[in-house]
C-alpha cells in the first residue's frame, strides 16, 4: 500500500520571487533514468511568476470614478485572480444579471483567466443602505486555478535550486495546462518527482509528488509518494 507524506504549499504574497530560471524538456541521465522521467525539467526559478505581486498584474486602465458598479466589480474580480496566479494572463470578467444594489444581496460573476473560467459570489454588505456612495462588498472564487508556472516555482521552492536541499536532484513535472479551474481540495491528477537518494526504501531512486488543489487560502497540496 502507497503511503502519503503531504506537504501544504502557501501561495502567499510573502513568498520571495527568484530571478530568471527555466522549465524544460527532461534529458540527461541513464536510459533507465531517462524511460522514468517526467517530461518537464524544472531547473531553476521561474521567470515569469510574481510571487509578491506588483504592477505586472495590475489591470489597466481601471475603471473611471463614474464608471457603472458592476464594471468596477468585474475590474477587481479580474485583479483578485491575476494576484491568485502568480502570472500574468489574459483576464476577462463578466456578471451576467449585474449587481444587485442591496444589504446582503449576493451576485454571480465569471472570470476567465488565460481560458480557465472561475465563478465567483460577489456579496454586497448586510450594512449597506440605497444611495450610498461606499459600498462594500466581499468576493468568493468558489473554485480554485492551477497555474502550470505557478506549480514549477513552487515545485522549485520546494525540491529544486532554491529549496537548499541536498538530498533531492533531477525535479521534473508533468507538462501542465497553462490554466484549468479545479474544486478546492480536488486531485488534479498531476504529478511531479525528484530524484532522492534515499528516495525507494533507503535506495535512490524518483519519488513521485501529487499535485492536489488546497483548501482556501492555500494554493497547491503536494502529496510525497512512498
Amino acid at each position: 500500500m502507497q503511503s502519503l507524506r503531504i506537504l501544504t504549499v502557501v501561495a502567499a504574497a510573502t513568498l520571495l520571487s527568484a530571478g530568471c530560471g527555466t522549465s524544460e524538456t527532461a534529458q540527461g541521465g541513464s536510459t533507465d533514468d531517462a524511460a522514468k522521467a517526467l517530461p518537464v525539467a524544472i531547473t531553476g526559478p521561474q521567470p515569469d511568476v510574481y510571487m509578491r505581486g506588483g504592477d505586472k498584474l495590475r489591470v489597466t486602465p481601471a475603471p473611471d470614478l463614474s464608471a457603472p458598479f458592476v464594471k468596477k466589480v468585474e475590474h477587481a474580480l479580474r485583479e483578485d485572480v491575476l494576484g491568485t496566479a502568480k502570472v500574468v494572463g489574459e483576464t476577462s470578467a463578466t456578471c451576467p444579471a449585474g449587481v444587485t444594489l442591496k444589504a446582503g444581496a449576493v451576485s454571480q460573476c465569471v472570470v476567465t483567466y488565460a481560458g480557465a473560467e472561475i465563478p465567483y459570489d460577489v456579496k454586497i454588505s448586510d450594512s449597506y443602505t440605497a444611495g450610498s456612495s461606499i459600498i462594500s462588498y466581499t468576493k468568493e472564487p468558489k473554485k480554485a486555478l492551477l497555474v502550470d508556472k505557478l506549480v514549477y516555482e513552487m515545485i522549485n521552492e520546494r525540491y529544486g535550486a532554491e529549496s537548499g536541499r541536498t538530498d533531492a536532484s533531477k525535479v521534473a513535472c508533468d507538462k501542465l495546462p497553462a490554466a484549468k479551474a479545479f474544486d478546492y481540495g480536488a486531485d488534479t491528477g498531476f504529478t511531479c518527482q525528484y530524484w532522492g537518494e534515499h528516495a525507494k526504501n533507503g535506495e535512490p531512486g524518483y519519488r513521485t509528488v501529487r499535485i492536489k488543489i488546497g483548501d482556501k487560502g492555500y494554493a497547491y497540496n503536494f502529496e510525497e509518494v512512498e
